[in-house]
């Protein structure tokens, strides 16, 4: 009950800390047999390790899993951590996502300039300069969009040992889940050798997104691996360097709605996936 109270405590003090940070699932493991259950980290840092954030459902406009039978709700008890659980219950890929409702935070100019040029978000950094802005505070709303691969094989064995996949399974890793900014791999990381490129698409309400920056960071590293942006129909391809967890991430800002009293609006959205070989 104390560490269930003490979780509660930091996650009201934990939003403004959160900002301008990565934000992932972080399963805990990537392949599991059909009716194991697999526990659903949330994780915010910059890049990895990262520190845990308990669940709270104030914040949770989506947390689900999505294999081939379809979508449902991932459960959990408040202040939980991990977020939640989830029972495998049919052989391939299923992938955790989560969407999160806006929370406003305010950055002082240097922290918040700092983070624009960090994330690539330089027409945002060139707008206050031509208006005069650059010296004050960054006010925003930011929201957080999530996903994570998890495999289930019929021997709980590592993604590589999953060699044959059926159409539906195919359809699911490429398939757009609905996310506001979501990151699609069009690769399967399952079949995929370390070293070989792996694209993604980058959409924004379902459409492809032009020129945002999408950053890689292997598991255990604090350095970015690489950064592309992406292409006129959103694509952008990196090259993980060797086995392991990879998290790619990226941001998207946009002008806050009208009355809600900050300038700014920020999108983030992650992709977690096991490299095994």
């Amino acid at each position: 009950m104390t560490k269930r109270l003490l979780s509660l405590a930091a996650l009201l003090l934990f939003p403004a800390a959160a900002s301008a940070h990565e934000y992932w699932l972080l399963p805990d493991r990537f392949a599991a047999a059909p009716g194991d259950e697999v526990g659903i980290v949330h994780r915010v840092g910059t890049g990895w390790p990262g520190e845990n954030f308990p669940r709270d459902p104030r914040r949770i406009v989506r947390f689900a899993f999505v294999d081939t039978k379809g979508e449902r709700p991932i459960g959990g008890d408040p202040g939980g951590d991990p977020a939640g659980t989830v029972t495998l219950r049919t052989t391939g890929l299923g992938l955790a996502i989560y969407r999160s409702t806006a929370s406003r935070v305010s950055l002082e100019p240097a922290l918040f300039e700092s983070y624009l040029r960090d994330e690539g978000l330089d027409a945002v950094v060139d707008w206050r300069a031509a208006h005069g802005e650059s010296a004050l505070p960054g006010e925003e709303m930011f929201s957080r969009n999530a996903k994570a691969m998890v495999v289930a094989t019929a021997d709980g064995a590592g993604p590589a040992r999953l060699a044959a996949l059926s159409s539906r399974d195919a359809q699911l890793w490429r398939r757009p889940l609905g996310l506001t900014l979501e990151i699609v791999a069009e690769t399967d990381p399952r079949q995929l050798a370390s070293g070989a490129p792996f694209t993604v698409r980058v959409l924004y309400r379902g459409k492809p997104l032009a020129g945002t920056l999408v950053k890689t960071f292997a598991q255990g590293s604090v350095v970015t691996e690489s950064r592309v942006r992406t292409d006129a129909a959103g694509r952008a391809t990196m090259t993980p360097g060797k086995p392991g967890v990879w998290l790619v991430n990226t941001v998207h800002m946009i002008d806050a709605p009208a009355g809600s009293g900050v300038r700014w609006q920020s999108l983030w959205s992650s992709l977690v996936f096991e490299l095994d070989r």
